[in-house]
């Protein structure tokens, strides 16, 4: 049976009065309440009394909840700014530490277990450049090539082939004889500066093609220097392109790089000074071309990372992982080059003994230019390793040298491909003409990848890939074991244990 409610008061009565409290204001002016409750104008005000001092926390400092909360967020923010990110490491608090930042000075122990390390392959590299270098010996001449002479070609015609002193009369004639460009040069320098003269040359595919205007340079034997059969026209004048390019290159270099694109270019340099006045000379004398390639790039590298890299232990293992596997790349090819039966005989070369009179290793030859042609992909994979094992450490310095190789070995895996990549598209594009010579042969996959021209790139492109490949355990396996062994380092500082406080693991003097 349904129940009366009109003389009850605990039936609906009470949800009706509680409705104008629940809302954050308090309760509305606008609303009347029932009739039938005459409790509510009374419950209506002190809801509202203790609410408001609830939306103002500051003024109850005595409340039990809120009291814990007002030094959490001072404490947080204090903790923040004096512990230490993991970019800067315990001890740089107040620095600015960046992956290509200076290295913290090593320690004593380091630097002396680096020493012993660097001290052998440092000494031999000098001495095989003094062995190796031709001491008062004169520069080999070879056959006379010509003196070179500058000049600019005034007019240039395509016709039919004349032996000197033969005139073309009548129309040119219709067959399909050979062609010549008749050219006409005046010489800008030399002994003959002002005298234009006449040369006819081939003219065709194959054969470059000259026009007015032009800037050339020809070869002066040295006999009258009025004939025009004293001079061969050799090639283009290029030095005002390649001079521009190069200032292009240098300004992207500085503007990128700044100081250490100065040390670049620098390192640069004197790779291209140890080039030309140690290693040409030596080979061209008569050394062993692999003897003289290992000992110019055991110089090479020690100058171009120091320079570029600065004297620090992180260099110093690069140097350490660039060493090692150089010589592994050297004794690969080595191997590999005789047990191919690679001769190093190409088409230059063949010209170069032509030229020098005397025979010279041509198979030497080719391992030099192994190993110079892998040591700027070597330097680039090591010092990537080894800043990336330095970074790990000062990051998280509790890590042992197991976690860091293992870090590092991560890091390095992804940076191998693209080295790699970057070195056989290298080999790949300066061989493409006997990649396509050889590949118009009516032959076989096997045969032409055997040819002593494509023979040569793939040992030459293989041995320095295995090379970069090791390049990163040994560089990083290197730097994890000698970085632990640092003894300027802290702990990392600990959190204040109560909230507000600031303390730090070592007070220095003068810190703030």
């Amino acid at each position: 049976m349904p129940r009366d409610n009109s003389d009850d008061d605990t039936g609906p009565v009470l949800p009706e009065p509680i409705r104008p409290r629940t809302p954050p204001g308090g309760a509305r002016r606008g609303d009347t309440p029932p009739p039938r409750d005459s409790r509510a104008p009374r419950q209506g005000p002190p809801p509202r009394r203790p609410r408001r001092p609830r939306e103002h926390p500051p003024e109850r400092p005595h409340g039990g909840p809120e009291q814990p909360e007002r030094p959490q967020q001072p404490a947080r923010t204090e903790d923040d700014a004096a512990a230490p990110t993991p970019e800067h490491g315990p001890e740089h608090g107040h620095g600015h530490g960046h992956g290509h930042s200076p290295a913290t000075p090593a320690s004593r122990k380091v630097r002396r277990l680096l020493a012993a390390l660097l001290t052998p392959f440092a000494v031999g590299a000098l001495l095989s450049v003094i062995l190796l270098y031709p001491w008062g010996e004169e520069d080999p001449t070879g056959h006379a090539v010509g003196e070179p002479v500058n000049g600019e070609v005034v007019s240039s015609e395509l016709g039919p082939c004349l032996s000197p002193g033969q005139v073309q009369v009548g129309d040119e004639p219709a067959d399909d004889g050979p062609r010549c460009q008749t050219v006409e040069v005046t010489l800008t320098d030399g002994p003959a500066e002002g005298t234009t003269i006449t040369k006819a040359l081939p003219a065709g595919q194959g054969n470059p093609s000259f026009a007015a205007g032009d800037d050339v340079v020809l070869a002066y034997s040295g006999a009258d220097a009025g004939d025009p059969n004293s001079y061969q026209l050799r090639d283009f004048q290029r030095g005002l392109p390649l001079a521009l390019l190069a200032v292009v290159f240098a300004a992207a270099v500085l503007v990128l790089g700044r100081w250490r694109g100065a040390a670049a270019l620098g390192a640069l340099t004197v790779t291209g000074v140890i080039i030309g006045l140690f290693v040409l000379p030596a080979i061209l004398h008569g050394a062993n071309p692999l003897a003289v390639g290992i000992a110019g790039s055991g110089l090479i590298m020690f100058v171009a990372l120091y320079t570029t890299h600065g004297f620090s232990a992180r260099t110093s293992v690069a140097v350490l992982g660039t060493m090692v596997s150089l010589s592994l790349i050297g004794i690969l090819a080595t191997i590999f080059s005789g047990a191919a039966k690679l001769t190093g005989l190409d088409e230059n070369t063949s010209a170069l003994i032509g030229s020098l009179g005397h025979e010279i290793d041509t198979r030497g030859l080719l391992l030099a230019g192994i190993v110079i042609g892998a040591l700027g992909v070597l330097d680039d994979t090591t010092v990537t390793q080894a800043s990336a094992v330095w970074e790990l450490h000062r990051a998280n310095p509790r890590l042992t040298w197991r976690e860091l190789y293992a870090s590092a070995l991560r890091i390095g895996r992804a940076h191998v491909g693209s080295a790699v990549n970057t070195l056989v598209m290298a080999y790949a594009g300066a061989a493409l003409p006997a990649l396509l010579l050889v590949s118009l042969a009516d032959v076989g996959l096997g045969s032409i990848l055997t040819s002593q021209e494509l023979a040569a790139e793939i040992v030459r492109t293989l041995a320095g890939s295995i090379g970069i490949i090791a390049a990163v355990p040994v560089t990083s396996v290197l730097a994890a074991l000698i970085v632990v062994r640092e003894e300027n380092h802290h702990e990392p500082v600990e959190r204040p244990a109560k909230p507000g406080t600031r303390t730090t693991a070592k007070h220095r003097p003068g810190s703030h």
